[in-house]
């Protein structure tokens, strides 16, 4: 019986441990292209730094390449171009739906918000937001609504 209360006890021990062992979240590294004259590209940087992400900031003249070379189609084009845990980002894409995709990891190149809208993470201008839609994309340029926001106009 004492062994019994022993193995017990370790056991109470190792998993209360490990309950307070856990970290906070780890931060999420990302590789951002942008070009240096793009104030909203520095602004959705620092969106994604407040929101626990680790940002490796790659400031270039030719930020079109980077995005020939990882498949983003022009129909979804922004002005910089991520990459986090093999996946494409592109444009102002709100931090929450980047963790989202790295949660669900579907079967796609990437999420892009095409252009630039008014009111999404590095595009604020005062109260006014413009709706928008967060799009996912694969190699064979299908598409599909992964988020969607609504505006306040």
């Amino acid at each position: 019986m004492k062994l019994l209360k022993t193995f017990l006890a370790a056991g109470v021990l190792v998993v209360n441990a490990g309950v307070s062992a856990k970290s906070p979240d780890k931060p999420i590294d990302i590789v951002v292209h942008r070009s240096p004259t793009c104030t909203c590209c520095g602004k959705w940087v620092k969106h994604l730094k407040d929101n626990n992400f680790n940002v490796e900031d790659i400031v270039t003249e030719n930020v079109q390449a980077i995005k020939d070379k990882q498949g983003v189609p022009r129909e979804m084009a922004s002005c910089h171009t991520a990459i986090v845990d093999g996946y494409v980002v592109e444009g102002h894409v709100p931090a929450n739906d980047i963790k989202t995709l790295l949660q669900t990891k579907p079967k796609v190149v990437g999420i892009a918000v095409p252009g630039m809208v008014n009111g999404s993470p590095g595009m604020e201008m005062g109260d006014a937001k413009d709706a928008y839609k967060v799009v996912s994309f694969d190699r064979e340029n299908h598409t599909k609504v992964f988020n969607s926001y609504e505006g306040t106009k």
